[in-house]
């Protein structure tokens, strides 16, 4: 979501549409039918399953934490029976009443939220106010900013998920929000997806049990979650408008597999995306909000729009949605009207309202002063500093590149703009305003300590420097324009030589008009990428906004006229640039420090945002240009990378290490720092696979497959999705998923596999031992993965080569051995089978491979799957 600032609600006329018949009142889901509505996938138990096991010994493995469907988090308890003060002011409330609480408006009083929803003050009935929130509460007051959940997810730990949901639920509380429009469920398909950071993974497991445990923390809190976005909404580009095309199965083995678990896990909202599955778009789509939603995995509580993403009145109500954001174009004076003249029935809106009210009933929000809790930031700072050094994945160390210590911990050069700019978050909707943050470079500095020689060079220059001199004279770098007034200046810059210019404008107020030889640079662009542009290159170290632009100059004389209003508050503006010269120079600078130091470390960046993908692997700017020159200077260079996702790496064997560090969130450099130096293990693993290149991953090559033809994408790699499709293929890639360093080592030890599960739900209990073999503590994600059914595959049932079975997190002390034991549940033995339009347990001789990545060939053992 996001979604974007937008204009004022409004309700415009809209074309009369069909009529939608009378619904019956809606009767909560009890949890005998919740149950009979989930309980369509196959019986299995215990006896299910004869299990005949062969040699070998394998690497390990973790069970999936995500409760049994049906099941719910402490303190939510189901919607049945209905509440009899939900019934009570359904009665009272007035047809207007019903149409206010079915659409946003504006907020009399904003805190800077994404949405808000009037109450109804005759019946004591409080506003709603809801918030952007993936990664922290993104209000204007400044809030805990947590690690990208793609950083969260690369610790592998479903606990630490959940203690992330705490965090966010509690602020999100004590902020003054009632619902949280997190977390996103989408899957990580294809590399240049925008917000690819915003998500947890490729893998439709891995994303489940986290999606379900951060549920449960936030909604512990007593927060309301929105799980999002419903569905198949996996890249940026074309959003509002392309036609998603998934075959069945692919739909409910993939994408669809964590938002499940959301609603297991008890999810009081659901968002529904901006793209058409199949034709028809999501917040209209009935197969997806009513008969997968609600009758399938008997979901209870309330589907709302993503934000302008409702294109209907009485289509998108009957399909199911429930609430329109962020105003009432469709949901407001059109809804109204059509229940008036008799084209929509009256029953259909009460059945949206009750859905609202019962869920705001659950969570105390029909209360006329909810209770706030304080916010806690230390207590905010201690879970980012956590959750960052848990997801620090190093990639590559070589010649004992890191830990930092001895000399290469006395004698270090810090190169590249974010180690002096801390990288906190991703732009858009999950951009937070942190308490604090420190930079990369003053958190070196100060572990290394005084007797240590670090020096800064920044490599990159991100801001722009002042411009050359003017004709006739004037200072462009800082113009204060009062209140009400217009500053207007014609002048004359001359290029010495033919160059390729960047410009930049930092600006506190209204944008500025600046044109070069009558060409406006920095042009008012449409939509959300007008707002939304990154969460490092938006904004200058001071604050003020910047927008930049890049283009070749012929050497000699260009009118540059610059015109600025001060608005209602006046404002600052600045002018700068960055040339050829001035890139060089910056270059010139990091290679000197490299070669005067021990050891370097250098920090790379990708600034990715909603509202846009990316449109290349590769670091931008001049990145790989500055990373050859230093490495060429000192072989003992760090990489440290805060990309939003996979990025390619033609300088890869020319460093010592790489480090992922993603958007580390408030307590990044913290986080980095310790791990450089050795006092935490880097604990992370790619929840994503690294290609090698632009050609060689799943999307690639293929424009059917991203960013579709004619408006129409398909998921033609089917089931194969992330490191299934490298396997399927036989495709090496760069890193791939699952793989992380350890400064120690591990072997894995006695492979036993048996009939599982204590509920009698049936599956494999997978137990291994993990024995830390070096000399220091370190942290190690053991996974299972499990081969396809040759049964299913008779049956023309198409299956992973390899998939994703089930992990653990384990932290051994040096010389530390430990028995684990990770389930397999019978439903990740199970395929989608769709001439049953159901699950089938996918029986006959399987593979069960325990390793530390889904490349490691680790310890294998054939296990005989069959039927009672």
């Amino acid at each position: 979501m996001s979604d974007e600032p937008s204009p004022d609600p409004a309700d415009p006329a809209v074309p009369a549409e069909p009529a939608v018949p009378a619904v019956p009142a809606e009767a909560t889901t009890t949890p005998a039918a919740a149950a009979r509505s989930r309980g369509r996938g196959p019986r299995f138990s215990r006896r299910a399953l004869l299990l005949a096991l062969t040699g070998g010994a394998a690497l390990a493995a973790a069970a999936s934490p995500v409760a049994a469907a049906g099941t719910r988090p402490r303190g939510t308890a189901p919607l049945a029976p209905p509440a009899g003060r939900v019934d009570d002011l359904l009665g009272r409330l007035t047809l207007d009443e019903k149409v206010s609480l079915l659409h946003g408006a504006t907020d009399p009083a904003s805190l800077g939220q994404a949405g808000h929803v009037p109450g109804v003050p005759r019946l004591g009935i409080p506003p709603l106010r809801l918030a952007d929130g993936p990664a922290g509460i993104r209000v204007r007051r400044t809030a805990t900013a947590l690690p990208a959940p793609v950083m969260l997810a690369a610790a592998f730990d479903p606990g630490l998920a959940r203690a992330y949901g705490r965090v966010i639920g509690l602020e999100g509380r004590a902020l003054g929000q009632d619902v949280l429009l997190s977390p996103m469920a989408n899957l990580i398909r294809t590399p240049y997806a925008g917000r690819n950071f915003e998500t947890f993974s490729e893998d439709p497991l891995l994303t489940a049990d986290l999606v379900a445990e951060e549920i449960r923390g936030i909604q512990a809190e007593g927060l309301v979650a929105t799980v999002k976005h419903f569905a198949l909404n996996n890249q940026e580009r074309d959003r509002t408008s392309v036609d998603v095309r998934a075959g069945e199965q692919t739909l409910h083995e993939t994408e669809l597999r964590a938002f499940e678990a959301a609603v297991a896990a008890g999810a009081g909202a659901v968002m529904a995306a901006y793209n058409k599955v199949d034709g028809v778009h999501a917040a209209e789509n009935a197969t997806l909000l009513t008969a997968i939603l609600r009758d399938r995995w008997g979901f209870d509580g309330w589907v709302m729009s993503d934000w302008d993403a409702a294109h209907t009145t009485g289509p998108a109500l009957a399909a199911g949605l429930d609430m329109e954001m962020p105003g009432g174009r469709r949901y407001g004076a059109a809804l109204r009207d059509a229940v008036r003249a008799g084209r929509i029935a009256e029953s259909a809106v009460d059945r949206a309202v009750r859905r609202i009210l019962s869920v705001r009933e659950r969570f105390g929000l029909l209360d006329e002063t909810p209770s706030r809790p304080a916010r806690d930031a230390a207590s905010g700072a201690r879970l980012a500093l956590r959750v960052a050094t848990a997801g620090a994945t190093l990639l590559r160390n070589t010649r004992g590149t890191l830990p930092l210590t001895a000399r290469a911990a006395r004698s270090l050069a810090v190169v590249g703009p974010t180690a002096a700019v801390p990288f906190v978050s991703g732009g858009g909707s999950a951009h937070v305003v942190p308490d604090a943050a420190t930079s990369p470079v003053d958190a070196i500095r100060a572990r290394a300590g005084e007797d240590a020689s670090v020096t800064y060079a920044v490599g990159e220059d991100l801001f722009g420097r002042p411009l050359p001199p003017l004709s006739p004279a004037v200072d462009l770098e800082g113009v204060d324009v009062a209140a009400g007034a217009t500053w207007t200046r014609t002048v004359t810059l001359t290029a010495t030589d033919p160059d390729e210019w960047t410009f930049l404008v930092h600006y506190g107020g209204p944008r500025p008009t600046v044109t070069l030889d009558g060409t406006e640079l920095f042009p008012v662009r449409q939509g959300i990428t007008e707002y939304f542009v990154g969460g490092l290159l938006g904004r200058a170290p001071d604050g003020l906004h910047v927008r930049r632009t890049t283009l070749r100059l012929a050497a000699g004389p260009h009118e540059l006229t610059v015109t600025a209003r001060g608005g209602p508050t006046g404002q600052r503006f600045r002018l700068r640039a960055v040339t050829g010269a001035t890139r060089a120079a910056d270059v010139a600078d990091a290679v000197r420090a490299a070669r005067a130091a021990h050891s370097v470390v250098l920090f790379a960046y990708e600034d990715a945002t909603e509202g846009q993908d990316r449109g290349t692997l590769a670091l931008p700017g001049h990145q790989e240009a500055l990373i050859k020159a230093v490495t060429a200077a000192n072989a003992r260079t760090t990489v440290v990378l805060n990309t939003s996702s996979a990025v390619t790496m033609p300088w890869l064997e020319r460093t010592g290490a790489v480090l992922q560090m993603y958007y580390p969130g408030q307590e990044g450099a913290a986080a980095t720092t310790a791990v450089l130096f050795g006092d935490a293990d880097p604990g992370g693993r790619l929840t994503q696979t690294f290609p090698a290149s632009e050609d060689r991953h799943p999307t690639a090559g293929n424009p059917r497959r991203y960013p579709g033809v004619d408006g129409v994408e398909e998921y033609g790699e089917g089931v194969h999705v992330g490191h299934r499709w490298y396997a399927a293929q036989g495709v090496t890639p760069l890193f791939p998923f699952g793989h992380g360093l350890s400064y120690t080592t591990f072997r894995y030890e006695d492979l036993t596999v048996a009939p599982g599960g204590e509920s009698g739900a049936g599956g494999l209990d997978v137990t291994f031992s993990v024995r830390n073999t070096g000399r220091r503590d370190g942290v190690e994600v053991a996974q299972v993965y499990l081969g396809p059914s040759p049964d299913l595959t008779a049956l023309g049932v198409d299956q992973p080569v390899s998939a994703l079975a089930g992990y653990r997190r384990l932290e051994l002390a040096a010389g530390e051995r430990r028995r684990v034991t990770v389930h397999v549940t019978a439903r990740t033995l199970s395929s989608w089978d769709t001439a049953r339009h159901d699950w089938i347990l996918g029986t006959g001789r399987r593979t069960v491979r325990v390793g530390a990545s889904s490349a490691d060939p680790g310890l294998t053992v054939g296990v005989e799957v069959r039927p009672s």
